[in-house]
């Protein structure tokens, strides 16, 4: 094991121990994160807290694209070092996208919050493109994931957390329509994966919060 792997996996020991005592995490539907090779994460996103609560879906090393302003605290290097990956909000960040492929091609799996930012309440909210467009190219699967009781535990804009129980439930693999290689990506082809990730994870929402208490 590379020491970058080794950080991670001390670094994550750490979070989910801390997880697991503070929020009794608990994760259903564990046996559909692929064991091998590459994928994409893509959890609803209702708290900060989401980015370390959905390392507890899988051991591996997961890569985070995380908005590039995390590195104007000074902590850059530790989130480099954690593997995250930089991207600009709001922008169609080129640079963001080439690092996801190379990571991706590596066989790496990377985490995707498609929804964008932090949202409210119990709809998932409409879904960026970026998702479906980097596993049409990469031609790896999208895996589905529903969070449950994380925006009770750090609402948006709340600086404090509480002790709620969370849950998450990951869904089966998504796998983008089939394509020659070296194909271009048909927008139709996008927009449908888009659109099919956006239904599975409003499922997974709803089972996530009802386990919660949340939804009856």
């Amino acid at each position: 094991m590379t020491p970058a792997r080794l950080w991670y996996a001390f670094a994550r020991s750490l979070v989910i121990g801390f997880c697991r005592l503070y929020w009794r995490v608990t994760v259903t539907g564990k046996e559909h994160v692929p064991a091998t090779g590459p994928f994409i994460l893509a959890p609803v996103h209702r708290s900060n807290v989401d980015f370390a609560i959905v390392a507890a879906v899988t051991r591996r090393r997961m890569r985070y694209l995380a908005k590039d302003s995390i590195w104007k605290f000074g902590l850059g290097r530790v989130w480099e070092s954690l593997g995250a990956i930089p991207v600009v909000r709001g922008t169609p960040d080129r640079d963001a996208m080439r690092a996801l492929e190379e990571t991706l091609r590596a066989g790496e799996p990377v985490v995707m919050f498609p929804e964008g930012t932090r949202q409210r309440g119990p709809d998932v909210q409409p879904l960026f493109d970026g998702p479906a467009y980097v596993a049409s190219r990469a031609r790896v699967p999208i895996v589905p994931v529903g969070i449950g009781g994380s925006e009770r535990a750090m609402p948006k804009g709340s600086k404090m957390i509480r002790p709620v129980k969370i849950h998450l439930v990951v869904g089966e693999p998504i796998w983008p329509e089939a394509r020659e290689e070296g194909a271009r990506v048909p927008r139709r082809a996008v927009a449908e994966l888009t659109a099919t990730l956006k239904e599975r994870v409003q499922v997974l929402f709803d089972d996530a919060q009802r386990t919660v208490g949340l939804l009856d």
